[in-house]
């Protein structure tokens, strides 16, 4: 934890690129954002910000205080009504809300394969059945040498969420970060959140 929030301070990290990424502004103008939102692990809240602007009641969280601070100062500053916790991503049951859409920017490429099936299991019990959630994640056509988080394959997503989800599409998509001359390659996946009892 104290790693990711040091990335925060300072320069900003190279997946904070001060404003929303394409692939989530377009998901939402094709209609693939609807109702509450969560963004899960947020950083500094553009994509929170930029839903709650659209009239969606936005949430967004992520472990790191410093992050979810600058996001609440930003917020403020743009006269967002975005609410912002801190919070762990494998614990979303714990807040006792249930969301239509959750956001994934960039989070689930993180975890290693001990936590990826603890955080789809999280993830599935902040969305309400039949609520979406569309993933951000670096593909393994990534070949930029700057290091970066694991790369995943398509096979990778669809196995992670063949329980309690179905995989609507995995589409190659480009992530913008501060360190691409032009941006990432990248999977955006959507997945739909099946009935309670599929949940194991």
């Amino acid at each position: 934890m104290s790693t990711w929030d040091d990335a925060y301070k300072g320069i900003p990290p190279p997946w904070d690129t001060g404003k929303p990424q394409d692939e989530f502004v377009m998901a939402g103008e094709r209609g693939e954002v609807l109702g509450k939102v969560i963004d899960v692990g947020c950083g500094t809240g553009e994509h929170a910000i930029h839903f709650a602007k659209l009239g969606h009641a936005a949430l967004g969280v992520d472990w790191s205080p410093t992050a979810i601070q600058k996001a609440v100062n930003k917020a403020q500053e743009r006269g967002s009504d975005a609410e912002f916790l801190v919070w762990d991503a494998l614990r979303l049951g714990s807040l006792g809300r249930k969301f239509d859409t959750a956001l994934d920017s960039g989070l689930f490429h993180t975890f290693p394969d001990t936590e990826r099936a603890a955080y789809v299991w999280s993830l599935g019990e902040a969305v309400r059945p039949g609520g979406g959630l569309l993933v951000l994640c670096f593909s393994e056509n990534e070949r930029a040498d700057w290091g970066g988080p694991r790369r995943v394959t398509q096979q990778e997503i669809r196995d992670s969420f063949s329980e309690g989800w179905r995989v609507e599409y995995v589409r190659r998509a480009r992530f913008q970060t501060r360190f691409h001359k032009d941006w990432g390659e990248a999977w955006l996946s959507r997945m739909i959140r099946s009935p309670e009892g599929s949940l194991r």
